[in-house]
């Protein structure tokens, strides 16, 4: 044998190895049909590579694959977070920004997204890293070359806001000249020209403060808009042109009207949406994106008791526009506002849609079927079908019967590889 025969017959053991290791069944009890709405029993899933290859009762068997026997477990896509705050943790957000600096946030953003994907989140929407501009793209990057896990992500840099608007340090001394958390654009133009500042550092997607604050006079909300309509188009065509979306954090009309006549992607929050928005967003397929798990959260954990009880308040109001919402039936897509409470915790989302109104499949296809559309990812993640890529979990109950299997997945796969091991 010449040298360069034997080292080409080191390189096709070599790439045979590879291909052995990168080829994995997986059997269980079930798998679930999310366009379907049902399991189906037993489940065995071929996956070659990054990708499903076939799926069904039986799939092939390739010598040299590795075998994942998950039980009486149920598989299922690997959720969906459409809003979440990789660079926010528990504690006081505005004293975050200022008090801590942007590589030790980055630090606990990569640990962020290790417990989001630890807990089955594959794919998340970053809505904004809160005064911490382009880091996010380095996060999200540094988990698609692999050097730490986490889960497939979309970010956009720092939100836009108006002078004075929603994250603009107002409670601060104007002397003490506090940054804010987002970035300036006052006009259509300041819109387009800081979108295409962001495309360049990195970002997915524009996120746009659209109102703040929030209150509440007579069981009614108010809130300020902070773009109009005329606006809000400039940067939703600016997206469009430049092949990306625009999400909005809006609570209340006449924003989120204005919002939904602009065309944006979603509209986050979505406390208040009048009979002609949720039209508009039907017609359009805008979905709302409702965060109930960050309202619960601080009616019991605001700074103080007056602040828990504004909080019940609003959380009181919000559900009761969830439920007319449910029953209008808009386009929903699941987010949490993870954060400022623990990340890898946010399947608690998913149960309270459920509580107030959606079926849990509903609930299931409103996160992995619109959420896999509203990330840009509808042909390649939130379905359990060959092509797509291989981001699977595990939950030991059937989440069609308890949703709140969700909150205890016991096996994570993203992209053909295991990142959670499943216990017996």
């Amino acid at each position: 044998m010449t040298r360069i025969t034997h080292w080409l017959f080191i390189l096709a053991m070599a790439c045979t190895a590879s291909s052995g290791a990168d080829t994995i069944v997986l059997k269980a009890a079930h798998y679930l049909d999310v366009d379907a709405g049902k399991l189906v029993s037993p489940a065995e899933i071929l996956i070659d590579g990054e990708r499903i290859a076939e799926i069904g009762t039986v799939v092939a068997h390739p010598t040299g694959a590795r075998f994942i026997n998950l039980g009486s477990r149920t598989l299922m896509p690997g959720l969906i977070d459409a809003h979440v705050h990789l660079f926010l943790h528990p504690g006081a957000e505005d004293l975050q920004t200022v008090q801590e600096s942007i590589p030790a946030r980055t630090i606990v953003a990569l640990h962020a997204a290790r417990e989001d994907v630890l807990a089955g989140f594959t794919a998340e929407r970053d809505m904004g890293s809160e005064g911490a501009a382009s880091a996010d793209s380095a996060v999200r990057d540094a988990i698609n070359s692999g050097l730490y896990p986490g889960p497939r992500l979309r970010v956009s840099g720092n939100a836009i806001d108006i002078l004075g608007g929603h994250e603009d340090a107002i409670a601060y001394n104007p002397g003490a000249h506090v940054p804010s958390n987002a970035d300036y654009a006052n006009t259509a133009d300041d819109l387009v020209r800081v979108m295409r500042q962001q495309h360049k550092e990195g970002s997915d997607f524009a996120k746009i403060y659209q109102t703040g604050p929030d209150e509440i006079h007579s069981g009614t909300l108010h809130t300020p808009y902070q773009y109009t309509v005329a606006q809000l188009k400039a940067a939703v065509e600016e997206a469009t042109r430049m092949g990306t979306t625009v999400a909005v954090h809006a609570t209340g009309e006449p924003a989120t009207g204005y919002a939904a006549q602009a065309g944006v992607a979603s509209i986050d929050h979505a406390h208040q949406l009048s009979d002609a928005t949720m039209e508009l967003m039907k017609k359009k397929k805008i979905f709302a994106v409702p965060t109930l798990a960050w309202y619960e959260y601080f009616t019991s954990h605001s700074a103080n008791d007056a602040a828990n009880t504004a909080a019940k308040q609003m959380y009181q109001y919000k559900i009761k526009e969830f439920k007319k919402q449910v029953k209008a039936d808009i386009p929903f897509a699941v987010g949490s506002d993870v954060g400022p409470f623990q990340h890898g915790t946010q399947a608690r989302e998913l149960e309270l849609m459920v509580q107030y109104g959606m079926t849990p499949i509903a609930v299931l296809q409103a996160d992995l079927l619109n959420g896999a559309q509203l990330l840009g990812w509808g042909s390649d993640i939130g379905q359990l079908k060959v092509g797509y890529y291989a981001d699977i979990i595990a939950v030991d109950e059937n989440p069609l019967v308890d949703i709140a299997a969700l909150e205890k997945v016991s096996f994570v796969m993203k992209g053909g590889a295991v990142v959670r091991e499943a216990t017996q």
